[in-house]
């Protein structure tokens, strides 16, 4: 199975096959800020079966070890890579050809979300990032 997307103009495309690792919210202060937007709905990709088609995105170093690509022409933020998720790479939810083909299903980095937000999701709540998962945390929704 093959799962595309792209920025909003069509030039920035990325594919990979196969099933995502996670899917997941994020509410940490870089990613609001990255996309200006109260939280952000991730993809844990295996890196192996990701690649870019299209145009190639332009890439930020957000942080140390921390890349943030986007598409070069409307801006559109892509995905995420960092030193500390080896293997990964981290794709908007948004960003899918089919964005309601994913369910994310649980929060990270829930302690630093914005206080006016309010969620009525039953989905787990963790304080820190994917890395920190428990081991038994469920990485998918139930179904």
């Amino acid at each position: 199975m093959t799962t595309r997307g792209h920025c909003h103009c069509g030039a920035t495309r990325w594919e990979f096959e196969g099933p995502p690792n996670w899917a997941c919210y994020c509410h940490c202060d870089d990613c609001r800020r990255n996309c200006g937007a109260p939280l952000v709905a991730w993809l844990g990709v295996p890196m192996a079966a990701f690649r870019w088609t299209g145009a190639a995105p332009a890439t930020r170093e957000s942080s140390p070890g921390a890349y943030r690509h986007f598409c070069a022409a409307c801006g559109t933020p892509m995905a995420f890579e960092a030193d500390h998720y080896p293997g990964d790479m981290h794709v908007y939810a948004a960003a899918l050809e089919d964005p309601t083909a994913m369910q994310p299903a649980f929060h990270v980095h829930f302690s630093s979300r914005l206080p006016w937000l309010t969620l009525n999701d039953d989905l787990p709540k963790y304080d820190g990032s994917v890395v920190d998962l428990p081991k038994d945390a469920v990485i998918f929704p139930k179904g």
